[in-house]
């Protein structure tokens, strides 16, 4: 959890009265947060270099606050001042107001097609008349910080970029491009002389605070940078301001940009940063808009917007979920302690409707679940009676889950260990090492974008890559033979909309068994599989056909696989009766010598590895 460090004078001074540590807990907990702990700047320095060089720093007491990680207004001094006098009902919720500011007026970001490389989109603000003094400086450094190691994600995500507008000519565009690293040159933040862009990657590398956020974009083609008209650099994000557009306390007018892979996100932190400092401008929680231009698609956006959205429930609905029993005007007192609107209105049948809005600075509440969640909040949790419920509801399995742990029972019971394997491999263990084509003779796998190493890749397709490793690891240290097994899901990815629409990919679960010795057992492979065929009920073709019934038959059938020996492999089919045509559930066989020595294994291994699902 985020925590955030505000002077218990500043606090005090905006809650008009002075708290004792027990109260202020108090209040903490019934608001939803945590007083983690009392200390002071000296006090912390103190930890961490010693008393000596800890002279000076202030030792004025200071309140340490666990923030839940969603409440991305509660990352600063000013949010939770705010949050917590609107929740003592000292003060209304700021109604966050876009200026009308003329379109021919308005600040122009022009975004160009390069940075589809790379990051694609932009959102600005222009926070006008703006009065800082040194602590709400600070304050506004600090929030930014805590957005990029939260929300942003380290700045993989956004990134936050603030100018002195004033030192800006603002009737020309500013200009969002991607260039090669070698076009660009400028005097960063805090630097006396200028740097071209691998020059720059090289200084940041050797910087403790600054270091991690280079490999962001070091191997990239072209590196994003923010320009005035006349190409002075204003920012090189994700990594560095300019010195030229830096702000200062003298500053009055700042523009904010977030660059951003994901819009979304840039649109939060955008809301979140003026939301929080518009309270300085000369007209209090007011901001100019910036005409944001994609050469790439021609589309102009004003941002930002910070339109409330709108959820709607009722009186009902919240006290039945929440175990109350409160009027309409109790509720509707509740909602506005949480900073949010609530209006009433009647349904034809008489009913009370509730239209919720939610001001830009509450991007934590996604479903009405969550405003249900705030009238449990401002209600007191301690408050809500606790009762037995009505309805008896015992837990069961997932119908797949229950046959899952049926099946590693009857293995167990056949003397095989489970395994549970990372569902994470690299490409290469899950289609080269076993003989088989991404695409063309085996599905297609779902890939991680920015795999941490070579090893975690893709989302394995088998189970085998796991169960060989393991093998690996094991076959030279314990007494043969080695028979283990896993039941686990793959994942594969799916044209199929009617299976996943917003994915492109579905989980299977599968069941795969290995047993390895000196010699080759697929008698000994085969017989397992004949015990899980029988455990779900299915005879072979000739028993079904001897006793003369109609139940499901399985059969073993020649087939052509890669990965196993030629001759000494077959198809698990399934033939569910009624006409239908026999149908693939897996393979059994013994596993190609080039499969054995891609994963270092020198005995023979015997596999089968087949899907579960349908037999539910």
């Amino acid at each position: 959890m985020p925590v955030v460090n505000l002077k218990s004078e500043f606090l005090f001074r905006e809650l008009n009265r002075r708290y004792t540590q027990q109260e202020f807990e108090e209040l903490c907990f019934d608001f939803g947060i945590e007083l983690d702990d009392v200390t002071s700047e000296y006090a912390m320095a103190v930890k961490e270099v010693g008393a000596e060089k800890a002279k000076g720093m202030d030792q004025s007491e200071l309140y340490r606050i666990d923030i839940p990680a969603n409440r991305y207004d509660l990352l600063c001094a000013e949010g939770i001042a705010r949050a917590l006098r609107i929740f003592l009902r000292q003060a209304e919720t700021p109604a966050y107001r876009v200026l009308d500011t003329p379109v021919e007026q308005q600040l122009v970001c022009v975004v160009k097609p390069a940075t589809q490389q790379i990051r694609a989109h932009m959102v600005c603000a222009v926070l006008r008349d703006v009065s800082l003094d040194e602590a709400s400086y600070k304050s506004f450094i600090d929030l930014q910080d805590k957005l990029h190691q939260n929300i942003c994600r380290k700045r993989t995500l956004a990134s936050i970029g603030t100018h002195d507008l004033d030192t800006i000519d603002r009737t020309k565009p500013i200009i969002y491009d991607a260039v090669p690293p070698e076009a660009i040159d400028f005097v960063p933040l805090k630097e006396t002389r200028a740097f071209k862009g691998p020059e720059l990657m090289a200084h940041y590398d050797n910087d403790i605070r600054m270091k991690k956020y280079t490999p962001i974009i070091r191997d990239s083609p072209v590196y994003p940078l923010v320009t005035d008209h006349a190409g002075t650099v204003l920012s090189l994000p994700p990594v560095i301001n300019s010195e030229h557009s830096k702000i200062t306390l003298n500053t009055k007018n700042i523009l904010i940009e977030v660059t951003c892979t994901d819009r979304t996100k840039g649109e939060i932190v955008l809301n979140t940063v003026v939301a929080m400092f518009s309270q300085y401008c000369h007209e209090p929680f007011t901001v100019e808009p910036v005409q944001v231009k994609h050469e790439a698609t021609g589309e102009t956006v004003q941002t930002p917007n910070l339109a409330p959205k709108q959820f709607q429930t009722t009186t009902a609905a919240i006290n039945k979920l929440v175990g109350v029993d409160l009027t309409t005007q109790d509720i509707c007192s509740l909602l506005t302690k949480m900073s949010l609107h609530p209006v009433v209105k009647h349904a034809e049948d008489s009913s009370e409707i509730l239209d919720v809005a939610v001001p830009c600075t509450r991007s934590d509440v996604l479903h009405v679940a969550d405003i249900f969640e705030d009238v449990a909040i401002a209600y007191g949790y301690n408050n809500i009676v606790e009762r037995q419920p009505s309805a008896y509801t015992p837990a069961a399995p997932f119908p797949i889950n229950h046959l899952s742990d049926l099946l590693r029972r009857e293995l167990a019971q056949a003397s095989y260990i489970e395994i549970n394997n990372l569902t994470l491999c690299s490409h290469d263990e899950n289609f080269g090492f076993l003989n088989r084509v991404e695409g063309k003779t085996h599905d297609r796998a779902v890939h991680l974008s920015n795999p941490a190493t070579a090893e975690y890749q893709v989302i394995r397709t088998s189970l085998l890559p796991g169960l060989l490793k393991t093998l690996n690891a094991h076959a030279a240290r314990t007494k043969l033979p080695l028979q283990i097994f896993e039941v686990a899901d793959v994942v594969i990815q799916t044209r199929d909309a009617n299976v996943v629409k917003e994915t492109g990919a579905r989980n299977i679960r599968r069941l795969a068994a290995v047993y390895t010795d000196k010699a080759s057992a697929f008698e000994k492979v085969h017989g397992v599989l004949d015990r899980i065929m029988r455990a779900l009920n299915l005879r072979t073709v000739m028993e079904s056909a001897k006793a003369g019934d109609t139940r499901w038959q399985f059969r073993l059938q020649e087939s052509q696989d890669a990965t196993f020996l030629p001759g000494r492999q077959a198809e698990i089919l399934v033939d569910a009766g009624n006409g239908a045509k026999p149908f693939c559930v897996g393979h059994i066989g013994i596993l190609h010598p080039s499969v054995n020595r891609a994963f270092k294994i020198d005995t023979p291994i015997t596999v089968f590895e087949m899907d579960v699902e349908p037999f539910l």
